[in-house]
């Protein structure tokens, strides 16, 4: 199956690290003219493309990610630079069934250029301690059978029981997926100290969120760091499709999350015009107002409470497993679990992420129509009965994803 889009004069898309256009003006990279492969690469289909606006003045050139084909967008709100980035990588730390998935979504002035470090480095530094772990616990044996979930809390785990969601139960710690999560760790700090030194990315300011997920077989280990989400989409015991939240949203007004904050020195209150969002402040000045309580970057608030330690969760698949949303906060802010499931289960496989964004941005424009349309971006990972749960193998998934940058007024 491919994807079909409208062809806009005198713009450029961008696919991965390949660009084509349907204008005649040439680019620095390779430009590719035939459409036909470009979304179906090793029996994976894609939807993600960076969407380039060219005026007719060469100083008004904007550039926005629009990840999604065959939709018309209004370009007087695409944002100079866009502040979010998806990623799907097949064959993670070069395991066949392995398969690394992300959406990173900036903030502050340099944002855009953080969110694109995070995802050009971030999955090879936890490939690399991954590598070195499994080196180091060849012994740790693998409890992974077991269904259900966990999240760490601090430095353990937590089970979470799909009859009893949210209800907590200890998990073993010698899972073999601990090994995920240690490298998990190591990984995300080694990420906020290579940013912290880098010579040309202001962090101070500025920084990204992320929601990444590994899957190997049937297990899922997710990383959360920030207000991003990943959602489960399964069938109960009646066989509805209902969805179970994965993550956390790691808001400053959670209660650890604040009392972090706070003993830290930093504060933690909201503004008069918007009381539903909490922020992170310096201690003697209303700035910079994070809506976050951790992030890679934001060096500012980093002695005053906010972290880049990840929230770590874990699933087993199960045939009643159909499919995985991770998307930033542009979209559970206008939409529940339960909409967004809905609305991924009723589209087709390979434009679902497009689906999602289009709801969302309609949402957003529908419930605050005074108000700019926050970054959405998502990613959909779905699962094959006939290869994940029978030869534990990848080839049969489908990735869609899909972002739309609408969150600044240019005009």
């Amino acid at each position: 199956m491919f994807l079909g889009f409208c062809c806009i004069p005198r713009f450029g898309y961008r696919f991965s690290r390949v660009i084509f256009t349907e204008s005649k003006e040439k680019a620095r990279e390779r430009w590719i003219e035939s459409l036909d492969s470009l979304f179906l690469i090793s029996r994976f289909h894609f939807t993600v493309f960076e969407l380039r606006a060219f005026s007719s003045d060469s100083r008004a050139f904007r550039q926005g990610n629009y990840c999604i084909g065959g939709y018309a967008i209004d370009f007087a709100l695409i944002r100079i630079k866009s502040d979010f980035i998806a990623i799907m990588t097949q064959n993670f730390c070069s395991k066949e069934d392995t398969i690394f998935c992300g959406v990173f979504d900036g903030h502050g002035p340099y944002g855009h250029k953080v969110a694109k470090k995070v995802r050009d480095s971030f999955p090879l530094k936890l490939n690399a301690q991954w590598d070195l772990h499994h080196k180091n616990r060849d012994g740790v044996s693998d409890h992974s059978s077991a269904n259900g979930s966990y999240k760490s809390e601090g430095n353990g785990f937590r089970l979470v029981d799909e009859k009893t969601y949210p209800t907590y139960h200890e998990l073993d710690e010698t899972d073999i997926t601990l090994t995920l999560k240690e490298s998990y760790l190591k990984a995300c700090k080694l990420m906020d100290k290579e940013l912290k030194m880098h010579p040309d990315i202001d962090c101070f300011c500025s920084g990204t969120t992320a929601v990444t997920l590994v899957k190997q077989g049937l297990d899922l280990v997710i990383g959360n760091i920030g207000d991003s989400r990943a959602i489960l989409g399964t069938r109960d015991h009646d066989d509805s499709l209902i969805a179970v939240q994965l993550t956390v949203d790691l808001k400053p007004n959670l209660p650890r999350e604040e009392e972090r904050i706070r003993l830290r020195r930093g504060r933690v209150f909201s503004l008069h015009n918007e009381p539903e969002v909490a922020r992170v402040w310096l201690p003697n000045s209303d700035f910079p107002g994070l809506a976050m309580a951790r992030a890679f970057g934001d060096f500012c608030l980093k002695d005053f409470g906010l972290i880049s330690v990840p929230d770590i969760s874990y699933h087993h698949l199960t045939e009643k497993d159909e499919f995985v949303v991770l998307a930033t906060d542009g979209i559970w802010d206008v939409l529940s679990n339960e909409e967004v499931v809905d609305i991924v289960a009723s589209a087709p496989r390979s434009t679902a992420a497009r689906a999602l964004v289009e709801s969302a941005v309609q949402a957003w424009r529908t419930k605050y129509p005074f108000c700019k349309v926050d970054d959405c971006a998502a990613v959909c990972l779905f699962f094959d009965p006939d290869t994940d749960f029978k030869s534990n193998d990848t080839k049969g998934k489908l990735v869609s994803e899909a972002s739309v940058d609408q969150s600044e007024d240019l005009s």
